[in-house]
């Protein structure tokens, strides 16, 4: 059961080594937005390389930087996927 006073940030590949974790479980002020966040995490130590333009899904489904965010929400940054 998730906790109702925080989120959950899944970081993947290289945003995980930025910020030295796979999985971070952050305190959460409401109301707050995915720009929000965006904005947090780049006052943490790595998070200042994060890049400019991010991909994010919450609770596996992407949305924009001005998705409201609401309390045990999962929220994801997806890197670049390469592919062919």
């Amino acid at each position: 059961m998730p906790d109702t006073n925080s989120l959950t940030v899944l970081l993947f590949a290289r945003y995980a080594e930025l910020l030295g974790a796979a999985e971070l479980r952050l305190p959460m002020p409401v109301p707050a937005t995915v720009a929000g966040l965006v904005l947090h995490l780049r006052g943490v130590q790595g998070g200042a390389e994060l890049p400019e333009r991010l991909l994010v899904a919450v609770n596996a489904r992407q949305v924009g930087l001005d998705q409201a965010l609401q309390p045990g929400d999962e929220v994801a940054l997806l890197p670049p996927m390469a592919g062919g």
